[in-house]
């Protein structure tokens, strides 16, 4: 039989008849295994900070920091065993025992007391290499005057947080040694919203946010019906989603502070997929108010709705382009499930994907290169890339089962999807390159429909 969850369309009418859910059980927090790809990340150190206080440090940064980096898939720290030493700055490392270890960056720390609930967190993130070879610094004359070089310090900063933002200010340590090691900004500060199903509980649909790596999670909504297809405005402030829970598809945008929310849509039939523009001034989404399911565009300051496209086959799943000018989308107006380019202002469409039996579920990656989808080929599903726009380039990321549901970190390095694990559904991470990845179980329960917050 053929797998109908991964077509939007269908998918809204299977809700709207039963889910066929696994057995019931709570749901707890997400917890990410890592599964493949970090014996070819590049080696690093996290040393442990110290503490410069009495008694036992308020934190282990250095868990969550090194942890953040693995997942990342570029970076593999090494344990504490393997350490050659433990310095907590730049002129306690001994250089030539580190360059042995293989270890290209160090990142040295220390925390102390500035008062009841507040603490300066200093680090230091160093170049190995560069630090054997100059002995930890140098000396060059400039204007004549002797001048010492502390080149090999990549990054050195200190700031005071409250006990509070401990969490939070590690996440910020590793957007921080991301970026200085590879160019690209990190993106551990942001999070993910995702949807939990409890079949025995009364109120079984609850939309969830959390932070990247599952941590500090948060219901927004809990419902006695089916909760759908979440999708963050570009300030990460609100969620669009969609609602069955008057007995109909409808869609809402939610505040996830005030938990504020506004009905958006209740059209006669299909209201799914919504998602805002880069700019948060529109809402793309599929109706099909006017006969088969289309994608239309709403102005969220005007509430003027735009027709974009118009086909008797169906038209579902739009995503925007990074500068806002068009939309890929699923269609069937092939045969087949295919994906398409349209442009927002002429609606001129065009199709992308040739690979495999059908194609869907697209988005285009920040920086405009490359396509992700989920490709179908020989019945099974998988997350797969190819450059955009010229179609070249077709590269299967996944081995997954059933892989649906792709959303993209912003700054598109990863990719999280919903996936079937020991016959539940579970979420699963891999690199855009295909060489890292991960799974994301909660320890129960159903997890489904993830979605990547911008830059927060």
């Amino acid at each position: 039989m053929k797998h109908i969850r991964v077509y939007t369309f269908l998918v809204l009418t299977t809700l709207l008849t039963g889910l066929g859910l696994q057995s019931p059980s709570a749901h707890a927090a997400l917890e990410i295994v890592i599964t493949e790809g970090i014996d070819s990340a590049r080696p690093v150190a996290v040393v442990p900070f110290e503490w410069r206080g009495n008694g036992e440090a308020p934190y282990d940064f250095t868990e969550v920091i090194a942890a953040d980096l693995r997942r990342s898939g570029r970076f593999n720290p090494i344990a504490v065993d393997d350490m050659p030493g433990q310095p907590t700055s730049d002129g306690d490392v001994d250089y030539s025992a580190w360059a042995r270890s293989g270890v290209e960056a160090i990142l040295v720390g220390h925390v102390e007391s500035q008062g009841i609930g507040r603490y300066r967190v200093s680090y230091e993130l160093i170049d190995v290499l560069r630090g054997q070879i100059t002995g930890g610094g140098s000396q060059s004359l400039q204007n004549g005057e002797l001048v010492h070089s502390q080149d090999h310090i990549i990054e050195s900063r200190s700031s005071v947080v409250n006990d509070g933002q401990f969490r939070q200010y590690a996440h910020r340590i590793s957007d921080v040694v991301y970026e200085a090691l590879t160019g690209e900004r990190g993106a551990f500060m942001t999070r993910i919203a995702y949807v939990i199903v409890e079949p025995d509980s009364d109120l079984p649909y609850q939309l969830v946010v959390a932070d990247y790596d599952g941590h500090n999670e948060r219901t927004l909504l809990r419902s006695p019906q089916p909760l759908m297809s979440p999708s963050w405005s570009p300030d990460g402030s609100k969620l669009a989603y969609v609602s069955f829970e008057n007995r109909r598809s409808e869609i809402y945008i939610q505040d996830i502070y005030s938990t504020e929310r506004r009905q958006v849509t209740s059209f006669p039939a299909i209201n799914g997929n919504p998602v805002f523009s880069p700019d948060g001034k529109r809402l793309a989404m599929v109706l099909s108010k006017d006969g088969q399911p289309d994608i239309y565009v709403l102005d969220l300051e005007t509430d003027r709705l735009t027709r974009v496209t118009e086909h008797w086959r169906i038209d579902t799943e739009p995503s925007w382009v990074p500068d806002g000018s068009g939309l890929v989308f699923t269609s069937e107006r092939g045969g087949r499930a295919q994906v398409y380019h349209v442009d927002v202002r002429s609606r001129n469409v065009r199709r992308l994907t040739f690979e495999g039996e059908s194609n869907l579920g697209a988005s285009v990656t920040p920086d405009g290169r490359h396509l992700i989808m989920v490709n179908r080929t020989n019945g099974r599903y998988h997350i797969a890339k190819q450059d955009f726009p010229s179609g070249r380039n077709f590269q299967v990321l996944t081995e997954t089962q059933l892989d649906e549901s792709p959303s993209l970190a912003p700054n598109g390095s990863m990719i999280i999807y919903s996936t079937k694990y020991r016959n539940r559904q579970v979420l699963a991470l891999v690199s855009t390159d295909g060489r890292f990845r991960a799974r994301i179980p909660s320890r129960e329960g159903e997890v489904k429909a993830p979605a990547w917050s911008p830059f927060i």
